[in-house]
């Protein structure tokens, strides 16, 4: 693990600003119920009388976000992520009747490509002269070697793919504050459970040759500090350990309050499944109100969550709207 020497945090707490409200539009994700039920909070995707006539919103294994946040009479919007399908983002949103007008960043939560594939055609679309935001870590050319042998490449983002668009590519390990400091990037993030292990099958080709790298320390959340309520924290695949991310956010603030979190866990598979029990029994501790695991949570860990906070608990399903 990286020492203090080498921490990319100062320790100093970061000024993030409350907002009044916050929404999350679940743009790509694993799964998709168009029978879930919402609520006066949770906005499933329109159905309509033609809804088996139109293109159908896709799912896949990949996640991509829409953070739209209000504060004193202003709108502005973050992409967290973009699926791993160079055009899912792209053909969901269109499904949905959604265009981020008020773009104002895009943030990449690490270097796998379930999470950047799509991002070259969002660039094309909305991304010119936009900061992205990404770990330096992230542009490693990776692979996963699963226990029994076999092994599957994680190819990078292209770099001059999305400058070419226009993109502004901001290299930042640490905490960065974007949209006037009111979202936070946390940047790398502080192991301190001792169980959440990151991605052990990852290596990554480094000088020239290919390394164990289990930590994936570009796995990066971002976070919102919603006005009396606490902290909305969205996460992509939590490499980092969801209570590492948690409890860092909460660091980085001063807000000890979770309110809500979006976004995977990696509870999935017989390597994850195990550190399910202590994952839960620390949020049932930290009283978050709203929990939406989606992407690589695992049937069996959603499962658990939504008994263990069956009033918290909300399923993900694409085209989903949750309001914080």
């Amino acid at each position: 693990m990286a020492g203090a020497a080498d921490w990319p945090w100062d320790g100093q707490r970061v000024a993030l600003e409350p907002v009044d409200e916050a929404e999350v539009l679940v743009i790509v994700d694993n799964s998709i119920d168009v029978l879930a039920a919402g609520s006066d909070s949770v906005r499933r995707a329109p159905r309509r009388w033609d809804s088996f006539h139109r293109p159908a919103l896709r799912a896949e294994h990949g996640l991509s976000l829409l953070l739209t946040v209000r504060r004193g009479g202003h709108r502005f919007q973050v992409l967290y992520d973009a699926g791993v399908g160079h055009d899912t983002a792209s053909h969901n949103l269109d499904v949905l009747e959604v265009r981020p007008n008020e773009l104002r960043a895009m943030v990449v939560s690490h270097g796998h490509a379930d999470h950047h594939g799509g991002l070259v055609g969002l660039a094309k679309r909305y991304g010119s002269a936009l900061p992205l935001i990404i770990h330096p870590e992230a542009w490693r050319e990776r692979k996963a070697v699963f226990p029994d042998g076999f092994e599957t490449h994680l190819p990078p983002p292209q770099r001059g793919d999305l400058e070419a668009e226009g993109v502004q590519v901001v290299d930042e390990r640490g905490p960065s504050l974007i949209v006037d400091n009111c979202v936070l990037v946390t940047g790398q993030v502080e192991r301190t459970t001792g169980y959440e292990p990151g991605f052990p099958p990852q290596h990554s080709h480094v000088d020239g040759q290919w390394v164990h790298d289990p930590w994936v320390w570009d796995d990066q959340a971002v976070v919102v500090h919603v006005r009396d309520k606490g902290l909305l924290v969205l996460s992509g695949c939590g490499h980092a350990g969801v209570v590492n991310i948690l409890r860092y956010a909460r660091k980085l603030t001063g807000v000890e309050r979770v309110y809500g979190f979006v976004g995977g866990m990696h509870l999935t598979g017989a390597l994850f499944e195990p550190i399910i029990g202590p994952t839960i029994e620390e949020l049932t501790g930290m009283g978050i109100a709203r929990l939406v695991p989606g992407h690589c949570s695992g049937w069996k860990a959603m499962q658990e969550l939504s008994r263990r906070l069956p009033e918290a608990y909300v399923q993900t399903s694409v085209g989903t709207t949750v309001v914080f």
